[in-house]
C-alpha cells in the first residue's frame, strides 16, 4: 500500500498548494482517502494499486461505504474526493482512464437549514450575564454572529486590527483565504466595545510590555480566562449553550446563526445577490437554499391562516 500512500500524499500537497484549501478541507480529504485505503487493504490490493483498480472494484467500494452506515452526504463527499483524486492522477499520467466515471454519487437530499426566529434571537441575546467579563464576551460573540453571518472560522480568527468601528465594517478571511469586508450593526459594535472596555479594565498587566507578549494574545478579539485566543471549539460550546436555552432544536451551532442571519435578511426583502456577497458564497445556488426556507414558512403561514387552504 506504499504506492497508494505516496500518491495520496502527493495529491494532498497539490490541493494545499494549488487550491489554497483550508486546514479543515484538507483533513476531510485525507479522511475520505483513508477510507478508500482501508477498503483497498481489506480487498488485498497491494503495491502498484493503480493497475488493480477496475469498475467492479470501485462499485464494491460504494457498497463498502453503505455497509459502514455512513450518511448519504458523507458517502457523496467520499465519492467526490475520490473522483478529484482520479482526475489528478489522470492529469499526471499515472492512469489512462478517468476511473471516477465508474463511481456514481448518491443523490444528496439537502435538508433545509435550521434557524432561530426573531423573538428567539431577542430572548437569546438577553441571556448572557453582565456581571462578569465572560458574559460581555459571550454577548459580543452572539451579536457578531447574528449581525454579520460570518463563519465560525472567521470569527475565531478575528483580530482587533480587522475591526473598523468608525466605518462599521469588519474584515474577515473566508474560505480559500479570500478576504471580504462585512458591514456590522450598531448593536453588535456596542456589545463589542463594551467587552473590549471591560477586558481592558480586567487585564492583569500591560499587554504591550515585553514581559507579557509571550503570555497574552493581545491582538485576538476574543480571549479565554488565561488571556489566550478563544478556540473555535470553545466558541461553538458557548453558542450551543445559549441557543439550546431558546430552541428545542438539538443541532444548534454557530452555523445556525449564519442561517438565521440569511433567513431574516430575505424575510425582510433583502436581495439574494446581496445576501450571497455578505455570506461570502462562491455560487448563487448555495445561497438559494434560503429562499426555500422562506417559501416553506410562507406556505405554513398560509395553510394555518387561510380558511380554504
Amino acid at each position: 500500500m506504499q504506492d497508494f500512500k505516496t500518491e495520496k500524499r502527493s495529491f494532498i500537497q497539490h490541493i494545499q498548494r494549488e487550491k489554497n484549501f483550508s486546514e479543515n478541507t484538507k483533513i476531510s480529504y485525507e479522511c475520505a482517502l483513508s477510507t478508500f485505503g482501508e477498503f483497498l487493504k481489506k480487498r488485498g490490493v497491494g503495491e502498484d494499486f493503480l493497475h488493480q483498480l477496475s469498475r467492479p472494484l470501485l462499485r464494491d467500494f460504494l457498497v463498502f461505504l453503505k455497509r459502514k452506515g455512513l450518511k448519504e452526504s458523507t458517502i457523496a463527499h467520499r465519492v467526490f474526493v475520490l473522483k478529484s483524486f482520479f482526475k489528478y492522477l489522470l492529469k499526471k499520467g499515472r492512469i489512462k482512464t478517468d476511473l471516477g466515471s465508474y463511481l456514481l454519487s448518491p443523490k444528496r437530499r439537502k435538508p433545509l437549514p435550521s434557524f432561530l426566529t426573531v423573538s428567539q434571537m431577542e430572548d437569546l441575546l438577553g441571556l448572557p450575564s453582565r456581571d462578569q467579563l465572560a458574559g460581555f464576551r459571550d454577548l459580543a460573540i452572539l451579536e457578531l454572529f447574528y449581525s454579520t453571518g460570518m463563519r465560525l472560522s472567521e470569527l475565531s480568527e478575528l483580530k482587533l486590527s480587522s475591526i473598523d468601528f468608525d466605518g462599521e465594517l469588519i474584515r474577515v478571511m473566508g474560505k480559500g483565504k479570500k478576504e471580504r469586508i462585512i458591514p456590522v450593526g450598531a448593536e453588535a459594535l456596542g456589545a463589542l466595545k463594551n467587552y473590549l472596555e471591560r477586558r481592558k479594565q480586567c487585564f492583569p498587566r500591560d499587554p504591550n510590555s515585553d514581559k507579557d507578549q509571550s503570555q497574552v494574545d493581545a491582538e485576538a478579539v476574543f480571549l479565554n480566562h488565561s488571556w489566550r485566543k478563544l478556540s473555535a471549539r470553545s466558541i461553538r460550546r458557548i453558542v450551543k449553550k445559549f441557543a439550546q436555552m431558546v430552541s428545542e432544536e438539538k443541532r444548534t451551532s454557530p452555523h445556525t446563526f449564519r442561517h438565521t442571519f440569511a433567513t431574516h435578511l430575505l424575510d425582510e426583502g433583502a436581495n439574494l445577490l446581496t445576501v450571497k456577497e455578505l455570506l461570502g458564497h462562491e455560487s448563487l445556488s448555495t445561497t438559494q437554499i434560503y429562499t426555500h426556507v422562506t417559501t416553506e414558512r410562507l406556505k405554513k403561514i398560509y395553510k394555518k391562516a387561510h380558511p380554504r387552504a
